[in-house]
């Protein structure tokens, strides 16, 4: 079942949750709890079944709107969003829960135009996956995206930033500057780096944690994200500097 191609449908499928989780006895072991949002509910079905099998928790929601109403009663670890809903469509549900706070965000779509990877990208989303998929390969982008750093204890320097690895904080002048779970990754590693160049394969496996398969738009939409929040001038950047054909560096 892990490794069905989400596209195909599985028959005799059982129903799927479309409320809150039912609460863990206390000695069971806490999953990862999944909000899924996608109109078709044969990829639904068999899409969460897949899941569940990998260990998930999954609740389903089969528009915008049911996603955003789920989203201010219950609270979930990640959201697998699918771009053509009803009503309110997938990139306005991501820009919405972005400007709410930094809830990962993984879009799962049928579109694979550089203009709609780039646009969900820009909308807020943490990672951009293309239908059919294996679930066990969605399973560990979910894992990998939810991992933390871990690595990294000592407060870090980048020009006018300080940055709390521990607290997930980055400071400058005394106020925060709001980050995304993705982008203080980002930063986190390039600021490690002490002023080496990180090369774009080493930034997709540290932060994403996948091998680099030709396609960088998904670093580069992120780069330019963090340098819209941390650059005094972004059009012009003097902490994360590109190297071109190489990756990117901190000017510490």
């Amino acid at each position: 079942m892990s490794d069905l191609a989400i596209s195909l449908h599985l028959a005799g499928e059982r129903p799927r949750r479309a409320a809150d989780p039912a609460p863990r006895a206390e000695n069971e072991v806490m999953t990862l709890s999944v909000l899924l949002v996608e109109d078709d509910e044969h990829i639904r079905q068999a899409l969460g079944l897949a899941l569940d099998d990998e260990g998930f928790t999954v609740t389903d929601a089969v528009s915008g709107e049911d996603a955003l109403a789920l989203l201010k009663t219950a609270t979930f670890d990640v959201v697998l969003l699918d771009l053509m809903l009803p009503g309110v469509d997938g990139l306005e549900v991501c820009r919405t829960l972005r400007s709410q706070g930094d809830l990962p965000i993984i879009i799962v779509t049928a579109r694979t135009d550089a203009s709609d990877v780039i646009a969900g990208l820009e909308a807020g989303a943490d990672d951009y996956v293309t239908k059919p998929l294996m679930a066990s390969v969605l399973a560990a982008r979910i894992r990998a995206l939810l991992r933390r750093t871990g690595r990294h204890d000592d407060v870090l320097g980048l020009g006018e930033l300080e940055i709390q690895p521990q607290t997930s904080t980055v400071l400058r002048a005394g106020e925060e500057v709001h980050l995304t779970r993705t982008e203080f990754r980002l930063l986190v590693e390039l600021a490690s780096a002490e002023g080496r160049v990180v090369s774009r394969e080493q930034l997709l496996q540290r932060v994403w944690g996948y091998d680099y398969f030709g396609d960088t738009r998904l670093l580069d939409v992120h780069i330019r994200r963090l340098r819209r929040k941390v650059e005094p001038n972004p059009d012009d950047p003097e902490l994360i500097l590109t190297v071109r054909g190489v990756g990117y560096r901190a000017v510490t």
